[in-house]
Parts: structure tokens; sequence; C-alpha cells
């Protein structure tokens, strides 16, 4: 129980610090205040250094079947942003959901890759030579 709140607890902040940052990019009417290439180009950096930094907090607290486990964690937390962003982000932006995944939705993958990547290198590192 305590690894699947770890798990859900994790991925939620894989999504919410990058929605967080965001916000100080938005007027309160909610117009973009810089170029959006500039914007998304932000978002990826800041993306993916959270979530490096959370995957290797996560990893830290793994003992074992760390390949496993980087696939558990990569796909719950692609699952976890996705659901997050078609609750918040969709009626937010009022964008359709085909565009979303185009602009923004696969761009999670990156997620998965970096989980699967981790979690390879852990479960070679450990296996006697």
């Amino acid at each position: 129980m305590k690894a699947i709140k770890r798990n859900l607890g994790f991925g939620f902040l894989s999504w919410f610090v990058p929605f967080f940052i965001s916000i100080f990019f938005f007027s309160k009417e909610g117009t973009l205040q810089i170029d959006l290439f500039l914007f998304k180009t932000i978002m990826i950096v800041v993306g993916s250094l959270s979530g490096c930094f959370l995957l290797f907090r996560y990893f830290l607290l793994v003992d074992f079947n760390f390949f496993k486990e980087g696939i558990i964690i990569g796909i719950s937390w692609i699952l976890i942003n996705w659901i997050l962003d078609i609750i918040v982000l969709l009626p937010m932006s009022k964008m359709p959901i085909d565009l979303y995944f185009i602009q923004i939705g696969f761009r999670y993958l990156s997620i998965l890759f970096f989980a699967i990547t981790l979690g390879a290198i852990l479960e070679k590192k450990i296996q006697p030579k």
C-alpha cells in the first residue's frame, strides 16, 4: 500500500510541478504572455527536469525489480498526467482531445522512456558480473 501511495504521490507531482510553473506565464484573463514556442520549450524542460528528479528520488526508495518498477512507474505516471490534464487542462483550454494528444499528450511518453531507462540501468548495475 505504501508503494502505491508513493507511486500516486510522485505521479501527481510530475503533473503538478509543470502545471504550477505554467501559471506564471498566463495573464489573469488566461492569455499567454510569452511566445507560444518559447512556452512549450520551457514546459518541456521543466517537465523533463522535474520528472527526472522525481524518478531519481523514487528509485532511491526501490530495492529490487528496478526494470519492472520502471515500467510500472512509467505507465502509471503517464496515465496520471493524462487523467489530470483531461480533468483540469482540457476544460481550461477548451482544447479538443485529439488536438491535446497531438500538441501535448504524446510528449508524456518521455516519462515512460525515462522511467524504463533508469530502471534498466539500475537493474544492469546490480547484476553479478
